[in-house]
């Protein structure tokens, strides 16, 4: 699809259904990243099935976008297909069956930039361990981790200079991750404080300790982020997971492609696995740069 077909959709929305230019520039933004995944699949979107958006969505949910974020991109993708029918590129609706997903519980909700920001203002500046909070804030939300990759960071795997770390997932799969700045400099603000621990024998090498020197355990991160999202008065439910799912959101939000946050989370494609380990440092921190809302601005 030409860039000439995407102004005419635009076109479309803006003169023949009234919407808001911020409205109009988040369809076309989402037909992008769908057209970006129908070209990956050698598919044309006029030829697109309904099939092929169905695994275009299970895409979206692989990658933890979440249900309301789904549905968005949805409501852009029927108005898409609805425009191309008008116009006489295609006979038929493929999105005509296709089902918004539930807005239940089952995906973590995403937080707004706001709510994160409002979870780190609760952290007190006067605990011996609110610095270490503010950094595994950040650096599970700045870098997208799970949480037990975050428990088991790595001093010697996290490099300040080139502002990334290695992180092992799941199947010990490891993949390099950027840590934004923000975090990186929690984590040396933090570390004279670490290092006056008593760190046992086994956590010498664990970025993150608890107070009796060992590694922290995924439940203690949990209650942590738990508490603080509770002081900030945000009534959702939130985890450890959810600022995974808001990491991925965001970056989608923001015109990150799919492939760069599939790489970023540490997900396999249907079609091939592989190991995250070479990817190209440069180019992952300039998507983080240009479309992850605490990156921007440094």
């Amino acid at each position: 699809m030409t860039p000439t077909s995407l102004q005419d959709f635009e076109a479309y929305l803006s003169l023949e259904r009234g919407m808001s230019g911020n409205t109009c520039e988040a369809y076309v933004s989402d037909v992008c990243h769908l057209l970006e995944y129908l070209e990956e699949e050698g598919l044309n979107p006029a030829e697109a099935t309904e099939k092929d958006l169905h695994s275009f969505l299970s895409t979206l949910r692989d990658l933890g976008i979440g249900p309301r974020s789904q549905a968005r991109i949805l409501s852009g993708i029927k108005s898409y297909y609805k425009f191309l029918k008008l116009s006489g590129i295609m006979d038929t609706n493929p999105t005509d069956l296709l089902e918004s997903p539930r807005l239940g519980r089952h995906l973590p909700e995403v937080l707004s930039t706001e709510e994160i920001d409002m979870m780190i203002d609760q952290i007190p500046d006067d605990k011996e361990e609110s610095l270490r909070n503010h950094a595994i804030i950040e650096t599970l939300y700045g870098s997208g981790l799970r949480v037990s990759e975050l428990t088991d960071a790595r001093l010697s795997r996290l490099s300040f200079e080139d502002g990334c770390m290695i992180v092992e997932g799941k199947g010990s799969k490891q993949r390099i991750v950027p840590v934004s700045p923000v975090a990186l400099d929690l984590i040396k603000e933090y570390l004279p404080q670490r290092s006056r621990l008593n760190i046992k024998s086994d956590s010498q090498d664990i970025i993150f300790l608890n107070r009796r020197g060992g590694k922290m355990s995924r439940v203690m991160v949990f209650y942590i982020i738990r508490d603080l999202a509770e002081a900030a008065g945000i009534l959702k439910t939130v985890s450890p997971h959810t600022l995974r799912h808001s990491f991925a959101t965001h970056l989608l939000e923001g015109g990150a492609s799919l492939r760069v946050i599939q790489e970023l989370l540490g997900h396999e494609s249907l079609e091939t696995t592989e190991i995250y380990v070479h990817l190209d440092r440069s180019r992952l921190r300039k998507e983080l740069l240009t479309h992850h809302p605490h990156y921007r601005n440094i």
